[in-house]
């Protein structure tokens, strides 16, 4: 009984995983948000998009790449700020006490870098950026990327081959192009 009903768990996250990875946004497109939570698990918040934003998706708070990666876009804030950008959004498909709890755990001083949970993966979905990641996070995750956007449309974005490595989303590589 347990087998039928891990395969059918697997399947069920196999198939959302596909619905929520509709085609990947492209360079030029409109980014249409979804609501998201940031502090409040029942308050949902839209991203501000107008002037220049970054948004940076990661597979899962707390994960050893993940934790290695958002902690330099966390040291060049200032830097961003310097080079126009509005917003740093990290955003990954966790629960929103998670995210704060990994903001809190990351950034013990405060941050202006904002933790996006993205429960349902409905905005990481509607960028076309969702893998199923069943076998090692438990269920869909949005991929690792990088989104420069303007005024809500992409103006650069990135997208790791592979989700457990972080090159070309690193912050470094984020700042050179800006």
């Amino acid at each position: 009984m347990a087998s039928i009903i891990t395969g059918a768990t697997r399947a069920a996250h196999s198939a959302t995983a596909t619905i929520l990875s509709a085609t990947q946004i492209q360079t030029g497109e409109q980014i249409h948000t979804k609501p998201v939570k940031e502090d409040d698990p029942v308050k949902h918040v839209t991203l501000d998009l107008a002037g220049k934003n970054i948004i940076v998706g990661i597979p899962g708070a707390f994960t050893p790449t993940c934790s290695s990666q958002v902690p330099q876009y966390i040291e060049d804030y200032d830097k961003f700020k310097e080079k126009g950008v509005n917003d740093i959004y990290v955003v990954s498909i966790n629960d929103v006490y998670v995210m704060k709890a990994w903001k809190k755990n990351l950034a013990p001083g405060g941050t202006g870098v904002r933790f996006i949970a993205d429960d349902g993966g409905k905005f990481v979905g509607s960028l076309g950026l969702v893998f199923d990641a069943t076998d090692v996070l438990g269920g869909p995750r949005a991929k690792r990327f990088v989104i420069v956007s303007q005024d809500s449309k992409v103006s650069f974005i990135a997208v790791e081959e592979d989700a457990s490595k972080s090159t070309i989303t690193e912050s470094s590589k984020v700042l050179a192009l800006l």
